[in-house]
């Protein structure tokens, strides 16, 4: 492998530059990767791009104006100022080494050569291929904005910039990956963000030694975390700008990953997950009344099971009041076996929802629901207890606001109901006790997983409780360590 300093310099014949190109990017074997030399003032020119991330009538309008200079030119030993002053666009920059031209080019930028110049001009522009922002799926609100991030990492880094008119906003651009060369950005508010913890993300993402990362920020994801096999998520997906802009300004690091439409949102806690826009688009009281709700219905997707089943395990455990709790027949395949099978078809279907054609995957969940489940009822495969609680716990991991988090608690709430089903109350207790200490000890980035639980702050606690009237929250969380602790100007007097 060449090493990071070994970089071959451009050199001053253009003949050997052309011989280094086409080698390293196939010109004339790639299809997609367009050359055309062409002379001006008596000396040749060279100009590289890539079809499909550059604009055609960008190029041809690049064509003209370098032609256009032997009409009205005739100083041929100012050419490379001459072409520089000509080339119009934005962004303009002259390279030293043949690796900067490489990158550049496949990226999406057009790469001049001029003979007898040791440098290459580099011309940004590029039009990544890609779809207009739209609502995403997975976070839609009642109320609010319907565009989100899209592919194109400059689009996003516009959406973004579009949210926060702050000359204090930072989008540093990195590559990762060999091969891929990926671009990844960094976004943060310099005033606001830890000088720390943007040290620390930029050195993660800066020691990525891979050929590719075409899983785009999931790649990158894991790369951040110490503990690969960890179910539960350490960052913050999410598609939609203004989620992003709000933990932006509470102090939080945003990373970018083009060709991906979420963005990573570092660090993170638990409670993070539980968050959605939706209740910040409602008056507080309604907001409140929604995170409320998917506490609880989060909570019930992790322990509702494994009690019923030490309820039908040991109806002494109720009171008499509930004793109707637990199914009226046994049935002839074991509580602990129906739920499993259960939770498993749930699955299923989720799994097939997934891959199912959007016009199918309603009739294939009435089907499933309405047929199978009263199949299995039938037969005494399943009890109807058994299909109730299991699609009362579905829904809790259906509420979640995090898909990642969703599926981490699906496994603790599978290892809670087989500590419940094979050892009673001790083994639900003991699987508990081992959960919570799992979570205690996790942290994403040197930030404590269960923040503001553990270790505990009422303040905070409170805040993550209940939703907050904005002009109240005047204060960033202490967690992320924020430059500015106030969100707004202390009042005077």
């Amino acid at each position: 492998m060449k090493k990071k300093n070994d970089k071959m310099p451009v050199s001053a014949n253009i003949i050997r530059n052309q011989e280094y190109m086409e080698k390293r990017i196939g010109i004339n074997v790639s299809f997609d990767v367009g050359f055309r030399e062409f002379i001006i003032l008596k000396k040749k020119v060279q100009l590289y791009y890539v079809n499909g991330l550059c604009d055609t009538l960008t190029i041809q309008e690049l064509l003209e104006i370098m032609i256009g200079i032997n009409d009205v030119e005739s100083n041929k030993k100012k050419l490379p100022e001459i072409i520089e002053n000509r080339l119009i666009h934005q962004q303009v920059e002259a390279v030293n080494t043949m690796d900067e031209v490489v990158d550049q080019v496949l990226s999406g930028l057009v790469a001049f050569f001029v003979d007898g110049e040791k440098q290459a001009f580099i011309v940004d522009v590029r039009t990544y291929p890609g779809r207009t922002p739209e609502e995403p799926d997975t976070e839609k609100v009642i109320r609010g904005s319907r565009d989100g991030y899209t592919e194109n990492i400059i689009e996003n880094t516009a959406l973004t910039r579009r949210r926060i008119r702050d000359e204090r906003l930072r989008n540093e651009m990195l590559k990762v990956g060999e091969r891929s060369k990926t671009d990844v950005c960094i976004s943060y508010v310099q005033d606001i963000a830890d000088d720390d913890l943007v040290d620390l993300i930029k050195e993660k993402v800066e020691s990525i030694e891979v050929d590719g990362i075409a899983m785009a920020d999931k790649a990158v994801d894991e790369f951040f975390s110490d503990r690969k096999w960890n179910p539960y998520p350490l960052v913050r997906y999410t598609e939609r700008p203004d989620v992003a802009v709000s933990h932006l300004l509470e102090g939080h690091v945003i990373v970018m990953v083009d060709t991906s439409p979420s963005v990573i949102i570092i660090p993170t806690t638990f409670f993070h997950h539980m968050q959605h826009a939706e209740e910040y688009r409602q008056t507080p009281s309604v907001g409140t009344f929604i995170r409320l709700i998917r506490y609880l219905a989060v909570f019930m997707s992790l322990y509702l099971l494994p009690l019923w089943l030490l309820f039908v395990l040991d109806p002494t455990l109720l009171p008499k009041e509930l004793s109707y709790i637990g199914p009226n027949e046994e049935g002839n395949i074991p509580i602990l076996v129906q739920i499993i099978l259960a939770e498993l078809g749930i699955e299923f279907l989720r799994m097939a929802a997934i891959h199912t054609p959007t016009p199918l995957a309603t009739s294939m969940g009435l089907i499933a629901a309405v047929l199978i489940g009263q199949i299995a009822i039938d037969v005494g495969m399943l009890s109807a207890e058994v299909i109730l609680y299991v699609s009362i716990s579905a829904i809790g991991t259906y509420v979640t606001s995090s898909y990642e988090l969703s599926i981490a608690n699906k496994l603790a709430g599978l290892f809670l109901i087989l500590g419940a089903g094979f050892f009673g109350v001790k083994g639900f207790v003991i699987a508990f006790l081992i959960h919570i200490m799992y979570l205690i000890n996790l942290q994403s980035l040197k930030t404590p997983y269960l923040w503001p639980f553990l270790p505990f702050n009422a303040k905070e606690m409170f805040n993550i409780i209940f939703r907050i009237p904005v002009p109240y929250s005047n204060k960033r969380p202490r967690i992320v360590h924020p430059k500015n602790t106030y969100r707004q100007p202390m009042k005077k007097g």
